[in-house]
């Protein structure tokens, strides 16, 4: 609530889920003695109920003229009277029932996700796949390399860890005859905290059996246009002052062609180990020894590449040297039937052809 007291009359504005509307109250309309008591115990932040008829001030604002108004609830802390929204990251964060409150923006956000996470489930359920939830709690860490928090079980006196990804309990599913199934839920990682990092995030996860990384970056492709569309309207959206199109077809370049592209490097250069150590410590990238080729390359595309990324790209082709769990490509068995998508310079999905060779 927002209020704006004059003498034997006031303005409040009130906020719930469906909007906001302006409230006249005034000594006549609800008696001296209810309308001293809203100027002497009503607060911006309190939660109130007002009962009257419709009415439009001079200026043409659709105002409820109050006949009853009743103090719901109490804020003990008090917003404060010129509050413009919270401009600290870290206090949005930690307090983030203020600034839901404040900020229709952030509230607007909430809302669009949860849209999303709908969507996405719906997408996957019309295709035949089927939503599980897997184990949070592992004996054994696993899915991908990542620290993981751990606990005890008291019963079992046994560490446990909080999963860093399903992985491993999705293929076993796959493995036990379910051909396509996708998981929504939330994966912890013990490691550092950033803006694009959270140790606790959640993670969409599928597997389609008899199909290869073309057929999952496909799938992923119409995925995402459908989302943009359904979330707002057109495969065309604006994020962070850049305009990313999701309906003109994502661009598709193996990790070598985008280093090249970039002019980081030549084409006779990218299989070059020691052009790759001089161009990564050239950009303060520290070097160890023991780094085989495709370690050199994933490390120069992470440092010059990534970050120039801004249109829905495909980079496709990993070496297989930093790939684990991904197949070898059968003419070509230096690289890996892998994908990760960049938006905005951020990698938005990693996937991959399974290994199934039980040598490699």
């Amino acid at each position: 609530m927002l209020r704006r007291v004059m003498g034997k009359a006031s303005f409040i504005t009130l906020e719930d889920g469906s909007g906001r509307i302006q409230c006249y109250l005034s000594r006549d309309g609800l008696g001296a003695e209810a309308y001293q008591a809203f100027r002497d115990l009503w607060d911006i932040g309190d939660v109130a109920g007002v009962r009257g008829r419709l009415m439009k001030t001079n200026r043409g604002e659709l105002t409820v003229e109050a006949q009853e108004a009743v103090l719901l609830n109490k804020s003990l802390r008090p917003l404060p009277e010129k509050f413009h929204g919270l401009s600290d990251t870290e206090t949005r964060y930690r307090q983030r029932y203020l600034d839901l409150i404040m900020n229709e923006p952030v509230r607007r956000t909430f809302a669009m996700r949860s849209r999303i996470v709908q969507d996405m489930r719906a997408f996957f359920v019309e295709r035949d796949f089927l939503e599980v939830e897997t184990p949070m709690m592992h004996v054994i860490p696993g899915g991908a390399n990542a620290e993981p928090f751990i606990t005890h079980h008291n019963a079992l006196d046994l560490p446990l860890y909080l999963r860093v990804a399903p992985e491993l309990f999705l293929k076993r599913l796959t493995v036990g005859g379910f051909e396509r199934v996708f998981e929504i839920n939330r994966n912890f990682r013990n490691e550092g905290l950033s803006a694009r990092h959270n140790p606790e995030f959640t993670m969409l996860e599928f597997y389609w059996a008899y199909r290869d990384y073309r057929d999952l970056m496909g799938l992923t492709e119409e995925l995402l246009e459908r989302t943009a569309v359904n979330a707002t309207g057109s495969a065309e959206i604006s994020f962070q002052g850049q305009r990313l199109d999701f309906g003109k077809g994502f661009e598709r370049l193996t990790l070598a062609e985008s280093i090249v592209r970039q002019g980081v490097l030549g084409e006779a250069e990218i299989d070059d180990e020691d052009r790759l150590r001089d161009r990564l410590r050239g950009r303060g990238v520290p070097v160890e020894d023991h780094w085989g080729l495709g370690k050199l390359q994933m490390e120069l595309f992470e440092a010059a590449v990534e970050d120039q990324l801004v249109e829905p790209t495909f980079i496709t082709e990993h070496p297989a040297e930093v790939s684990p769990l991904s197949r070898r490509n059968d003419r070509n068995p230096f690289v890996a039937d892998r994908f990760e998508l960049f938006i905005c310079g951020r990698e938005i999905a990693n996937g991959f052809s399974e290994l199934n060779d039980p040598d490699d």
